[in-house]
């Protein structure tokens, strides 16, 4: 008998059945983005404020090469706590699926999930995007064109600063993705409220954002609304230490003839460990306020249309 490639959850079927609201959120956070034990309990507080919201928290992973759309507390705690788990972007979905492999979900992957399982909004910490050097290495994050095919809304704090932040929000223009800073005009840094990058268009409330995915699905746009929320002012890290972390890392990198894939995890972790775990602090603040703000939205995109 062939095993289920997809499994939603009862609690996420039932609301999306009801038209109650319901959030994606990725699991990379869990598998990858935090140190244990924290990476499982920031995980589980985040899904519980999702629920003080009144809206479902559908957490997507890849169990045993079955995606599960909703992941179950035990599910979640076995991937958290489970060595050997993969990061499973789109396209390596499938042979995770052949070959029974777990993992989590990128932003790529969770988005085309959630999209199929009929989930409009998704909340995330921080997305993928152009990587420095990029005109030389074509080094570029699958969330980006994943964003151009995926009508959903993605709240997030814009791109880790490690990346080519002006050469995402081009890439992000040319690929038809909307771009809006939550009632600001600075596209957010992930680490820091203000990228020193500007965006031209924001929005003021849920109630806009679900206006604007209404509007661009009445005109036939099938491309995401990437909804920038910058971290609150006092939970960023401090700009000049961030700046001073980020050129550290940068001077690192050179002189250790880090190319590739092995990039961006060595500048992160450099970062960290200029900051004194600092850093830490400011991605479970940042995850936290895009599940916030992510709820609110799936609240104000509750119901039919």
């Amino acid at each position: 008998m062939q095993r289920r490639t997809v499994r939603i959850a009862d609690e996420v079927a039932g609301a999306l059945a009801a038209g109650r609201p319901v959030l994606a959120c990725e699991s990379t956070i869990a598998t990858h983005g935090l140190p244990r034990p924290r990476n499982l309990q920031v995980a589980l507080d985040a899904e519980a404020l999702v629920r003080d919201h009144g809206a479902v928290p559908a957490t997507i992973g890849v169990l045993d090469g079955e995606v599960v759309v909703g992941l179950s507390e035990g599910e979640l705690e076995r991937l958290a706590g489970s060595d050997g788990v993969h990061k499973l972007s789109a396209r390596d979905l499938p042979v995770a699926a052949a070959t029974g492999a777990s993992g989590g979900t990128t932003v790529a992957a969770t988005a085309h999930l959630a999209h199929r399982a009929g989930i409009r909004v998704f909340a995330t910490g921080g997305l993928g995007g152009v990587h420095r050097g990029a005109a030389r290495t074509f080094d570029e994050s699958a969330d980006l064109p994943a964003l151009a095919r995926l009508p959903v809304v993605v709240v997030s704090a814009g791109v880790k600063s490690v990346l080519d932040v002006p050469a995402t929000l081009e890439r992000l223009e040319t690929l038809g993705v909307a771009v809006a800073g939550y009632r600001t005009h600075a596209f957010p840094g992930f680490y820091v409220a203000d990228s020193g990058h500007r965006v031209t268009q924001c929005l003021e409330s849920p109630e806009q954002v679900a206006a604007a995915w209404r509007a661009a699905r009445d005109l036939g746009l099938d491309a995401a609304l990437l909804v920038a929320n910058p971290v609150p002012g006092r939970d960023q890290l401090p700009p000049a230490e961030h700046d001073a972390a980020l050129a550290s890392a940068l001077a690192a990198l050179e002189t250790a003839g880090i190319t590739g894939a092995a990039v961006t995890p060595f500048l992160l972790q450099h970062v960290r460990d200029t900051t004194g775990d600092r850093s830490l602090e400011v991605n479970v603040a940042v995850y936290r306020n895009n599940m916030d703000l992510g709820a609110r939205i799936a609240g104000a995109l509750a119901g039919p249309g």
